[in-house]
C-alpha cells in the first residue's frame, strides 16, 4: 500500500493478467478497510458497509446486475509498473472467498468492467477487438496492450512467467493446489484395492516395496459381528505377507483403480511395473472420454489427479489422462404428481387446485396413463391412500407432471425391459440417440419411440418386398447410387462431431428415398447394412447374414462415400409456356442453350402443349429455366 507498511495479498488463478489491473476491489469487511480508509472517505465507506452488512452472501453472489461500492482514498502499488492504483470496497467480493480481495482486470472479467464502468475507472485495452460496451462479454483469454514482459503472450506459458516475475520480485509466489472430492479415500467393504497397511501396536505402517497385499479368502463378505469391515474376517496367514498385529481392513473405494486402468491396458502383463515407459510414450493419453456429469465429479477428478500426481513423479509421460471430454446429458424422466389438501386431506384434480391449499406429492408413474391417475390403483399403493377421498373433474382424476431426473423417490424411473419386449433392443437403443443432442438433457417419452420402430420395420421391408426376403442384383441408377453416397457421407460426418440423433434423420431420410424408387438391391442395401450395425446391431446382424455372408456384419469394412455419385451432372429445367409451368425436363449440364432449345423441342410434351402451333420466342437461361411463348 502507497505510504503505508500494509500489504493487500490477493489469491489468483490468472497471474498472467495483471497488467490490466486498473484498480482493487476489498470485501466490506476486510480487515484493513478501517486502517487504511482516508479522512475525508470515512463516513461513505462506515456507510456502504452497514448497507452491505444487510445483505447475505448468497444474496451478494447471485446479484450480477447491481454496481455499488465506495473509494477508501487509499492506494497500492502495482508491482511490475509501480503505478499507484485505486483501492476500493465492493460487496461483490466476499470476505470468505480467498482473501477478501481482487485485483480488478475490466477487460477480463465482467464483473470488474461494470464496476469499472460505473465508476469511470480506467479500463486497459486488450489486443483484439471486443465490443465490451455493447454486450461482448469481458474475455481472460484476450492478451492486453502494454503489458511489458507478457505482450502478446497467453495461456499456460503467460502464467508461468507471470509467476516467475512475481517470485523475482518477492511479490508473490506460484502454488498448485489439488483438491479432492471424497475427503475419505476408504470404504468398508471387500471388494476394493487393499490398502498396504499393517498395524503394529495399533500403528499404522506402510508395506516395503518389495511386499504385495492381495485380497485374502473370507467366509462372508459381510461385516464382523463385531462392526468391523469384511476384511476382518480373514485370518492373518491368508495374507499374502504376514507383519505386525494385523493387516488394513478398509479398502480403496472404485475410483482406486479406475483412476489409472487406462496406462495398464498398454502393458497388462507387466510384473516388474504398472507399464513400460516405452509402450505408455507410444500409445500417450486416451483419446476419448465419455462420461456424464456425475461420474465425471467423481471418476475424472480422480483420474486427473492421479494422472498429475504419477507425471510429477516420473511415471507417466502425459500429465492429462483424456484428449477431449464429452459428458453426455442425463435421460430426464417425466414425473407424475397428486395434490392433497392440507385441510380436508383429500386428493384435488389438477385443473382445481387453484381454489384449494395443496401439498404435491409424486405418484408412481405405472399408475399414470395420460395423465389421469387410476384411482383404485393408488388406493391400493399404501395404506394411508387406502380410503382416499377425490375431488375430480368430469369423473376424472387429472395429475400433474414434472420433468426432472429419474429418481426411486419421485417414482419415474423407466426401466427398459418392457420397451425392450414390445420393441426390440435396436429400437430403443436408437431412439436414445435420437432424442436429442449427446451433451444435452432430454426428457424420456415414449410416444416418439413408434417413429424408430416404424423406421426400422421400414428397413427390413426394402429386403422383404413380399414379406419374403429378396434383393436384387441389378445396377443401381444414379439417384439411388446418389442416396447411398450421400448418406455415407452425412453419417460419417455426423459420427465424427458425436451427433447421433443427425444420423438417425439421415437414415429416416435414405429409407424413405429409396422406399420411394422401390430399391431392394444388393448393391445399394449391403453397404447400408454395414453403416447401421453400429446403431442397430441385431438386425443389421440378422440382414448381414441373410445377404449370404458367414463373417459378422462388425468385420466388414466399413463405407467410405464417393465424391463422384455426389456430383450433379444434369440439371431439371422447368418448362413454361407463357410463364406457366408445365413439366420437368432433365438434361445435361454442359449442354449449350441452342441444345437444350433442340432438346426441348424435340420433347413430346412440347409437342402436346405446343399443339402444332409454332412458338413465337424460347427464353433459354442455361442452367435454371426454360420459357416457351406463344
Amino acid at each position: 500500500l502507497e505510504n503505508s507498511p500494509e500489504k493487500i495479498e490477493v489469491f489468483t488463478t490468472r497471474p498472467d493478467t495483471i497488467f490490466g489491473v486498473s484498480f482493487m476491489v476489498l470485501a466490506p469487511e476486510h480487515p484493513l478497510v478501517d486502517s487504511i480508509t482516508t479522512a475525508a472517505q470515512k463516513e461513505v465507506i462506515a456507510a456502504y458497509v452497514a448497507k452491505a452488512a444487510l445483505r447475505s452472501e448468497r444474496d451478494r453472489q447471485s446479484d450480477t446486475k447491481t454496481v455499488t461500492g465506495a473509494f477508501t482514498g487509499a492506494y497500492a502499488i502495482h508491482p511490475f509498473t509501480q503505478k499507484p492504483i485505486p483501492v476500493w470496497i465492493g460487496d461483490y467480493v466476499l470476505a470468505s472467498y480467498g482473501t477478501g480481495a481482487v485485483m480488478a482486470v475490466p477487460a477480463g472479467d465482467q464483473r470488474d468492467y461494470n464496476f469499472a464502468k460505473e465508476f469511470n475507472i480506467e479500463i486497459p485495452e486488450i489486443l483484439e477487438a471486443v465490443d465490451l460496451e455493447n454486450g461482448a462479454v469481458a474475455d481472460k483469454n484476450i492478451p492486453l496492450k502494454n503489458s511489458d514482459f507478457l505482450d502478446g503472450l497467453k495461456g499456460k506459458k503467460a502464467i508461468q512467467l507471470a509467476i516467475i516475475k512475481l517470485e523475482e520480485l518477492n511479490a508473490g509466489k506460484g502454488k498448485t493446489i489439488y483438491r479432492l472430492r471424497n475427503a475419505v479415500f476408504s470404504r468398508q467393504r471387500y471388494w476394493g484395492e487393499p490398502f498396504p497397511v499393517y498395524y503394529e501396536n495399533d500403528v499404522p505402517k506402510i508395506f516395503p516395496d518389495s511386499a504385495f497385499a492381495k485380497l485374502p479368502p473370507v467366509d462372508k463378505y459381510l461385516p464382523t459381528e463385531d462392526g468391523e469391515p469384511p476384511l476382518a474376517r480373514a485370518k492373518k496367514e491368508d495374507w499374502n505377507v504376514s507383519m505386525g498385529d494385523r493387516m488394513e481392513y478398509n479398502t480403496m473405494p472404485g475410483w482406486a483403480g479406475s483412476s489409472w486402468y487406462f496406462a495398464r491396458y498398454v502393458d497388462p502383463n507387466n510384473t516388474a511395473a504398472f507399464a513400460d515407459a516405452d509402450k505408455l510414450a507410444y500409445w500417450q493419453n486416451v483419446d476419448l472420454y465419455i462420461g456424464g456429469a456425475e461420474h465425471a465429479t467423481g471418476h475424472l477428478l480422480y483420474s486427473r489427479f492421479w494422472t498429475k500426481f504419477l507425471f510429477d513423479m516420473g511415471y507417466l509421460p502425459y500429465e492429462e489422462p483424456f484428449k477431449k471430454m464429452i459428458n453426455q446429458g442425463m435421460i430426464l424422466g417425466r414425473s407424475n404428481l397428486v395434490y392433497q389438501d392440507k385441510t380436508t386431506k383429500k386428493f384435488v384434480s389438477k385443473g382445481l387446485i387453484a381454489s384449494y391449499d395443496v401439498t404435491p406429492i409424486h405418484v408412481d408413474i405405472n399408475f399414470v396413463e395420460n395423465d389421469i391417475l387410476n384411482i383404485e390403483a393408488f388406493k391400493a399403493w399404501r395404506p394411508e391412500f387406502a380410503n382416499a377421498d377425490f375431488i375430480l373433474e368430469n369423473n376424472l382424476y387429472h395429475c400433474g407432471f414434472e420433468v426432472e431426473k429419474m429418481s426411486k423417490s419421485k417414482f419415474n424411473v423407466q426401466t427398459p425391459d418392457d420397451l425392450v419386449e414390445k420393441y426390440g433392443a435396436d429400437t430403443l437403443r436408437m431412439y436414445e440417440m435420437f432424442l436429442g443432442p449427446l451433451e444435452q438433457h432430454k426428457p424420456w417419452d415414449t410416444k416418439g419411440i413408434n417413429g424408430v420402430s416404424g423406421f426400422l420395420r421400414k428397413f427390413w421391408r426394402l429386403f422383404h418386398p413380399e414379406e419374403t426376403f429378396a434383393v436384387s442384383q441389378a445396377e443401381p441408377t444414379k439417384e439411388e447410387l446418389k442416396t447411398l453416397h450421400k448418406t455415407i457421407k452425412k453419417v460419417n460426418e455426423e459420427v465424427e462431431r458425436y451427433s447421433f440423433n443427425t444420423v438417425i434423420s439421415a437414415f429416416m431420410i435414405a429409407v424413405n428415398e429409396l422406399q420411394d424408387t422401390k430399391c431392394n438391391k444388393q448393391a445399394i442395401l449391403e453397404p447400408l447394412v454395414v453403416l447401421l450395425a453400429p446403431f442397430a446391431p441385431h438386425i443389421a446382424e440378422e440382414l448381414w447374414h441373410k445377404l449370404g455372408h458367414t463373417n459378422l456384419v462388425l468385420d466388414a469394412a466399413y463405407p467410405l462415400h464417393d465424391e463422384k455419385h455426389l456430383t450433379e451432372n444434369t440439371v431439371k429445367y422447368p418448362v413454361s409456356f407463357n410463364g406457366k409451368t408445365r413439366f420437368l425436363l432433365e438434361l445435361d449440364k454442359s449442354l449449350t442453350k441452342d441444345a437444350v432449345e433442340a432438346e426441348v423441342l424435340a420433347n413430346e410434351n412440347t409437342k402436346k402443349y405446343l399443339d402444332n402451333q409454332a412458338p413465337k420466342k424460347i427464353i433459354v437461361v442455361p442452367g435454371k429455366i426454360v420459357n416457351i411463348v406463344m
